[in-house]
């Protein structure tokens, strides 16, 4: 069977993206999309999405980790899928769809996607560190001289802990730059490595951020290794509101492959 594809990226983070509005592909099938995400004997990914057709939204977005299984909200994939669906001619310049933790809106200008994200209620502290779930768990941490640390053993060390080992977490090592301006490198569960861009870790950067009074900002600029994005939010007596991530993305290629 021939499958036909596009690659997209958003800020580094990239993707195989599927039109499977007829049902067609296994999604059960974990070895195949841990193949087709291998970087050496498939097409190579940080994920696979599905755009799978929905009765009550517009499409349902289906993400798979690199390693195969179901995953929960990845951002940087939600705003890829965004694009690809306005290509495919399921969307126009603003969409409603399903995900992993309900629905979400996305706009298009051009190649910048904006997401909206869902609330968020509960930050729980770790020491000086938080923990956080923006649609996928999140552990944030502030750390000086950032491009030399550790990302992947520091990383690896908290995703296996005691704490998150059963359902793991994707790590996030924070630099301070300004007040309303933060880098971070994201260790990604499920990637079980040091990803270029992370969209739900970016959102809970902000929000931590804001939370530690790192920031008075409620319009925050967040770096990765694969570009810059941004976190709008609004902030309630108990809950983040309003919350919504933009930044770039772009089509790779198409092409198709026999499996």
């Amino acid at each position: 069977m021939k499958i036909k594809f596009q690659k997209y990226q958003g800020t580094g983070n990239d993707f195989i993206i599927i039109n499977n509005n007829s049902l067609y592909f296994p999604q059960k099938n974990q070895a195949l999309i841990k193949r087709l995400c291998d970087r050496k004997y498939g097409i190579g990914s940080d994920g696979l999405i599905l755009i799978n057709p929905c009765d009550k939204t517009d499409f349902e977005m289906l993400y798979f980790n690199s390693d195969g299984f179901l995953g929960s909200l990845c951002g940087n994939g939600a705003r890829c899928c965004v694009k690809f669906a306005n290509s495919q001619n399921i969307i126009n310049d603003n969409t409603f769809f399903n995900a992993y933790d309900g629905k979400h809106s996305g706009s298009i200008n051009k190649d910048i996607i904006t997401l909206s994200m869902n609330s968020v209620n509960i930050i729980k502290k770790f020491n000086d560190d938080l923990f956080l779930d923006t649609g996928s768990p999140h552990y944030v941490k502030i750390v000086e001289n950032l491009a030399n640390f550790d990302v992947f053993n520091q990383g690896k060390l908290i995703r296996n802990s005691s704490d998150f080992k059963k359902n793991g977490v994707n790590v996030n090592f924070v630099q301070i730059i300004s007040k309303n301006k933060f880098s971070v490198r994201t260790f990604e569960r499920g990637v079980e490595d040091e990803t270029l861009s992370c969209g739900t870790g970016v959102t809970a950067v902000a929000l931590a951020m804001f939370h530690l009074k790192k920031t008075n900002s409620k319009k925050i600029k967040i770096n990765t290794r694969g570009g810059e994005l941004s976190v709008n939010f609004n902030v309630t007596k108990n809950s983040y509101t309003d919350i919504y991530l933009t930044g770039h993305v772009e089509m790779i290629y198409s092409g198709e492959i026999e499996i």
